[in-house]
């Protein structure tokens, strides 16, 4: 899909919304949220950037490249960056697989790094949502459909980006062996013991953090006070951060938010409490990555 057409699907998304909705309720929704739930919020999300860069360099270290820990952090705050402000999601990811095969000079090692890693999480993130959503689908018999279709949808997106990954990394390494190696790498990286139990572990801390970012911004708005409110909402959001993997948006705005004008009617509360806490979120992740910033005009070679 050209950039061009994502941005305008977004701004198209976002329009429909403000359309349907109310946008003065979404507005005081918004206001309800406090400034040191926004802090606690972004400071999550920082954690999040770390564990997930150690996660990189573990991978990394498994396939034999090395990767110092604060450089994966630079890159990893560089590809969140830009995976917030371009079209599709991934560009960020790209980038910093290829940063780093410049710096190792290991170019099919490095790239399934980045492709292991972020599989590694993809697998945990689903089967975290579709295990909250059938939870939720127990107590709301209105919400199984859309749990069914969300997790299915989200199983295929996950699956075409790996393959897409795959299909671009054969041409890359220009070589017949290359399905032996990525099972190789995937298999050293992901599937041996106790890779399998780390990786799982770290991005299972990944995912907790996504939720954690709207947990705080929902307490700081009241929108829980017990267990069974917390559980709701948490499985709410890990349903919208499996709509934001559907890459025709620029960084999930417009599919985040129309997927919580859904989602949120069918769980018995308002449309736009579940869009204020989307745009809350994203507002709040897209500020923690500003220090990406720094490193855009960075050297394009990292210490390998």
């Amino acid at each position: 899909m050209p950039l061009w057409l994502r941005w305008g699907l977004t701004l198209l998304l976002l329009l429909a919304i403000a359309f349907f909705l109310d946008v003065g309720v979404i507005w005081r929704e918004l206001a309800r949220f406090s400034v040191p739930m926004l802090l606690a919020a972004m400071i999550i999300s920082m954690l999040q950037v770390l564990v997930s860069a150690w996660r990189w360099r573990y991978t990394a270290g498994r396939l034999a490249i090395s990767l110092p820990f604060w450089v994966a952090v630079r890159e990893y705050y560089l590809a969140t960056f830009l995976n917030q402000v371009l079209p599709g999601g991934v560009l960020g990811d790209v980038n910093r697989a290829w940063r780093h095969s410049l710096g190792s000079g290991a170019r099919l090692g490095a790239l399934h790094a980045v492709m292991i890693e972020r599989l590694s999480g993809q697998v945990v993130m689903i089967s975290v949502a579709l295990g909250l959503g059938g939870w939720l689908a127990t107590h709301r018999g209105r919400t199984a459909d859309v749990v069914a279709d969300l997790g299915g949808g989200a199983v295929a997106v996950a699956a075409t980006v790996v393959i897409l990954l795959a299909i671009l990394a054969r041409f890359w390494a220009g070589g017949k062996g290359y399905v032996y190696a990525l099972r190789r790498d995937i298999r050293k990286s992901l599937l041996s013991w106790p890779a399998i139990l780390i990786q799982v572990s770290s991005s299972a801390v990944v995912v907790v953090t996504y939720l954690g970012v709207f947990a705080v911004l929902a307490l700081g708005a009241g929108y829980w006070a017990g267990l069974l409110e917390l559980m709701i909402l948490m499985t709410l959001a890990s349903l919208l951060l499996l709509a934001m993997a559907v890459p025709v948006s620029v960084a999930g705005w417009g599919v985040r938010e129309g997927a919580a004008a859904l989602l949120w009617p069918l769980a018995g509360l308002p449309p736009e409490q579940g869009v204020a806490l989307s745009v809350g979120y994203g507002l709040a992740v897209l500020i923690s990555s500003l220090p990406g910033v720094v490193f855009i005009v960075s050297s394009r070679r990292t210490a390998g």
